[in-house]
């Protein structure tokens, strides 16, 4: 078949995406075929294609796919023709304790990614799909879906009854959401925009902060967590965020460090640290077993993820100019 395919040349950037095709090899021992028929777009997978951390040889872009199994290798027993599947991010870090760093082996960065029609890999390269989700609904998982489930399940140890406060409307906020009400935990959400907090609302949201209009939100979500404060804090905005989500936390609770939405360095506030003996964790997605265990949940629940819109593959840079823009409401889907 014809595999068409986007690249992306050395250093990066909007003007540097081609449209093409690869070659597509049969299966050899464990490894699975997979006719590809979603991605999505992080912002991880934004600055390897704009250009801000462009990759240093030709590329074929985005760490998210999903899509049905064509074919399988000798050895192959976890999968079979027609199973619906979604990449991994760290195809090398199965379980266990992290054993990756940085982005060399990460699908679209390091390595080829998923901005093709088909690609044939590792079968343990992919999860199963949750059941009865398309392929589009698939393909959000990959990152922002794990990031906010290892976040708040493997981290933080949320339980129902806990305070969580989540940052703005990308994808791995609106999952924390979404996950932190499947855990029965109480959800306090922050946004510049008064419309998207309404949307939060909806998705489980109590208590809703414009923080532009109170830049002091971190005391105010102390006040309205009671309890001494948020137990679990979702902070993807970065350098300037966290001094006012260490003064939302209470005394002890787990701070998640995501995001550099602001900047990839600042000052970092010892003190209310110190003071509260808090726990602050980076966080880069997490392990298959994690995300199996994460599909596992979904299925049980019967949650579905937040779609803001759709893009077909040749429009992947019109895509990521939505993105660029902040716009948008979840995850933003290129169909395939």
């Amino acid at each position: 078949m014809t595999n068409k395919t986007v690249f992306l040349q050395p250093g990066g950037g909007f003007d540097k995406v081609t449209i093409g095709t690869s070659e597509h090899a049969a299966p050899a021992a464990g490894e699975i075929s997979v006719r590809l028929r979603a991605s999505s777009l992080n912002y991880h997978d934004y600055v390897v294609v704009s250009g801000v951390w462009g990759p240093a040889e030709q590329r074929i872009p985005m760490a998210d796919g999903a899509g049905e199994v064509t074919a399988v290798g000798p050895g192959v027993t976890e999968f079979k023709v027609g199973d619906s599947v979604v990449s991994t991010f760290f195809p090398d870090w199965l379980d266990g304790r992290i054993n990756v760093e940085g982005f060399a082996r990460v699908p679209g960065d390091g390595i080829d990614g998923y901005a093709r029609e088909a690609v044939t890999a590792p079968a343990t390269w992919f999860t199963h799909a949750p059941a009865g989700w398309s392929h589009a609904e698939a393909a959000t998982l990959t990152t922002a879906g794990l990031t906010a489930w290892r976040a708040l399940v493997e981290d933080a140890q949320v339980k129902a009854g806990d305070t969580v406060l989540v940052q703005g409307t990308g994808g791995v906020s609106i999952f924390a959401v979404q996950f932190a009400r499947m855990l029965g935990a109480r959800v306090i959400a922050i946004s510049s925009s008064d419309a998207k907090l309404e949307r939060l609302r909806e998705l489980g949201a109590e208590h809703l902060i414009n923080y532009r209009k109170d830049p002091q939100w971190g005391e105010t979500a102390r006040g309205l967590a009671g309890n001494g404060g948020v137990d679990c804090v979702i902070d993807v905005g970065g350098p300037a965020t966290l001094e006012q989500s260490m003064a939302a936390a209470r005394p002890g609770a787990h701070i998640a460090v995501i995001g550099i939405l602001s900047g990839v360095s600042g000052e970092l506030p010892l003190v209310p640290a110190l003071a509260k003996q808090l726990r602050l964790q980076a966080v880069l997605v997490g392990s298959r077993r994690q995300q199996q265990d994460m599909v596992r949940a979904i299925d049980t629940n019967g949650m579905r993820p937040v779609i803001d819109r759709h893009f077909n593959l040749d429009a992947i840079v019109d895509a990521f100019r939505h993105q660029e823009s902040g716009q948008h409401f979840g995850k933003i889907v290129l169909d395939i």
